[in-house]
């Protein structure tokens, strides 16, 4: 295996509890870290989606259709105007954001069928489905799990 050698003897099968509680911790802070940076980045562009615009070409289109003068607004009429113009990528994102998904419905049907059939595997397997009875014992597991971390912890 190419590079092994620079990574054996460093998997978590040879590091202590400590160790890996480290590193689970710093894990946890980067993966907060990254979901508050996404989150500020969809409150922002939230922000400038609705700020309202005052453009000559697209102001007085979107009164004439009775919508808000914002920069959502001019944005989707743009889309609109390149698909009526003969551009394919526009008009699939014109179809696939209203509503009009652009793959057939076979498909959703066989992508529901095999969603069904995992799901009905599961419940052959474990015996449960998704209901209060599987997140009960989710929360079990998981109060487990943090009582053997306290425990850990302490000693």
């Amino acid at each position: 295996m190419a590079g092994y050698e620079n990574i054996k003897d460093y998997g978590f099968d040879k590091r202590t509890a400590g160790e890996q509680r480290e590193i689970a911790v710093m894990g946890g802070k980067a993966s907060g870290e990254a979901r508050r940076r996404k989150a500020d980045f969809r409150k922002k562009l939230n922000i400038l989606l609705t700020t309202e615009i005052d453009s000559e070409e697209w102001k007085p289109v979107l009164e004439a259709l009775g919508v808000e003068c914002t920069l959502e607004s001019a944005l989707l009429m743009a889309q609109i105007r390149e698909a009526l113009a003969g551009d394919t990528k526009a008009a699939t994102f014109v179809a696939k954001y209203s509503g009009q998904s652009p793959e057939p419905d076979e498909n959703r049907r066989n992508r529901d069928a095999d969603t069904e059939l995992k799901q009905a595997r599961k419940q052959a397997v474990t015996g449960e489905n998704e209901s209060e009875e599987a997140i009960n014992k989710l929360d079990s597991i998981l109060e487990e799990l943090r009582n053997n971390a306290i425990k850990q912890e302490t000693e």
